[in-house]
């Protein structure tokens, strides 16, 4: 499911543009050979890991299989999901969207390293996809998914859960 009908755009028809605190999940999935899979936003042209907001009833993982499946076309197993931090830090996850609104976005960011099926972009949400080493991400980079590549490198160093 796009924007339109979803939780969050029904909240926005009663609050308008107001800043909210929304929880939502990241992942970001890497092939076989380290690479990272960066997609690039339709309507900020920046480039950015899949993610997405959490719908009631879910969970961070839930959201996270969701948001990628739907946004690339990529199937991943919640188990086979790697909880590696938490971004939630203002400075660096409140988003300013081109029609507005305003999210001070809590994610849990997970690693995917398994999943099926072939990539498909979200049509109104994705233009292209690029796989990319994590030390060299396409550009213009989302200043959040600059972040979270911040704390993977640390995660990864120190094999410790991190909050950002």
């Amino acid at each position: 499911m796009g924007y339109v009908g979803s939780d969050l755009w029904e909240l926005r028809q009663l609050v308008g543009h107001r800043l909210l605190a929304l929880p939502g999940a990241q992942v970001l999935v890497l092939d076989d050979d380290g690479n990272a899979l960066f997609q690039r936003r339709v309507d900020t042209g920046l480039w950015e890991i899949p993610a997405g907001s959490c719908e009631p009833g879910n969970g961070f993982a839930a959201t996270a299989v969701t948001e990628l499946a739907e946004e690339t076309g990529l199937i991943a197993d919640e188990r086979d999901l790697e909880p590696f931090a938490c971004l939630s830090a203002a400075k660096d996850h409140v988003l300013d969207y081109p029609n507005g609104d305003r999210v001070h976005a809590f994610a849990m960011c997970f690693v995917a390293r398994s999943w099926t099926g072939s990539l498909r972009a979200e049509v109104g949400e994705v233009l292209e996809f690029r796989w990319a080493p994590l030390t060299e991400p396409p550009a213009p980079l989302h200043g959040p998914t600059v972040e979270v590549l911040r704390l993977f490198a640390a995660y990864t160093a120190s094999g410790r859960f991190q909050a950002g």
